[in-house]
């Protein structure tokens, strides 16, 4: 790891919190493409640990699928201020239904770091771990996935139809835009000569929120009894649909056979939590919730039940550019992308 790593990020914590003691205590996983590092610190005048995620990029890169070159390098970066502006930004408007870290401190504001290391920059967070967070979970029972989905929906319900400048325009890392290379792979079909529409489709919804953007079960922290969770890496936050999350944590927890069984009942559970989120923060004082009022939410919620075809095609597009063996290609995910791409007129 650059030199950046052990001797900058170390000095910055010493000198935020004012404690030559303060050591690194282990390393909890290394970036995407070996961009940096998510680690966590020990600060023992505070009696508490807290999370470094340190973006230091490597003179090379070398993506395990051999997605390199330029736009991929650019797109990794952008993200990485993305996120330090949700923190500065958003962060500070979820609540115990829609839990995320608290930040401390991001480099992305401080001129002397950014003039230390170029393409650097560091956020020091609270440590779910140490907030009760600890458990990780691989194989989701269905009522850990409706905790999920509890999340998402309190989580959009927060910023629907609000004004959500700074972030990205357009949510999730797999939006067309930013993949010109896997479009470009893909091969000649139907989905990709209507890609453009899809993506046109689901970019011009009426009723839009802010979107996690990467909303895997891997990104939810659970406590120990598996009743509350809270999220982490908002790298790709952005506008969009909040079926385009709910699309990508379903196919994050299920396989063909799982969607084909519960997805009809998931997608009541959101809408669900969506409606008791939205009717909570209309009356709760302490959010700035005057908008949500004026919200018709069985407008919005046929509208995003109408798109909810287009987010799995929309995603399938970028599977098949991007690993077309990739196990989440399933027999569930076409179904709705052709039910998508039959609603859609022909491309000439």
């Amino acid at each position: 790891m650059p030199t950046l790593n052990n001797d900058i990020a170390l000095h910055y914590l010493q000198t935020f919190y004012n404690d030559t003691q303060i050591v690194k205590v282990e390393r909890i996983q290394s970036l995407w493409s070996a961009y940096g590092e998510i680690a966590r610190y020990l600060i023992p005048s505070l009696s508490k640990s807290v999370i470094v995620k340190l973006v230091s990029p490597p003179v090379k890169t070398e993506h395990p699928r051999g997605w390199d070159g330029e736009v991929s390098h650019q797109r990794k970066l952008d993200s990485y201020i993305n996120e330090s502006i949700f923190y500065q930004q958003y962060s500070q408007h979820t609540n115990h239904f829609c839990r995320t870290p608290a930040c401390y401190f991001s480099s992305n504001s401080d001129a002397s770091f950014i003039k230390a290391g170029k393409d650097a920059s560091f956020l020091i967070m609270e440590d779910l771990d140490q907030a009760g967070f600890y458990k990780r979970c691989d194989e989701p029972s269905l009522k850990t996935i409706k905790l999920g989905v509890r999340w998402l929906a309190f989580f959009h319900a927060q910023f629907l139809s609000q004004p959500l400048p700074n972030v990205w325009p357009v949510g999730t890392y797999w939006h067309l835009k930013t993949r010109p290379n896997e479009f470009n792979n893909m091969p000649n079909s139907e989905l990709k000569r209507k890609a453009h529409t899809i993506d046109e489709v689901l970019n011009n919804a009426k009723y839009q929120t802010l979107l996690h953007g990467d909303a895997k079960l891997a990104n939810f922290c659970f406590n120990a009894d598996e009743n509350d969770l809270a999220a982490v890496d908002f790298q790709y936050v952005g506008q969009g649909a909040g079926v385009k999350d709910l699309m990508y944590f379903m196919g994050s927890c299920l396989d063909d056979a799982g969607l084909h069984m519960h997805a009809n009942d998931i997608v009541d559970e959101y809408f669900a939590k969506l409606r008791e989120a939205t009717q909570l923060y209309s009356i709760d004082a302490n959010t700035s919730s005057a908008h949500k009022n004026k919200l018709n939410l069985d407008a919005l919620e046929n509208e995003w039940r109408e798109l909810l075809p287009f987010a799995w095609a929309d995603f399938e597009r970028f599977l098949v550019g991007w690993a077309s063996e990739h196990y989440k290609l399933n027999g569930f995910m076409s179904e709705n992308t052709r039910n998508a791409l039959a609603k859609l007129p022909p491309v000439l």
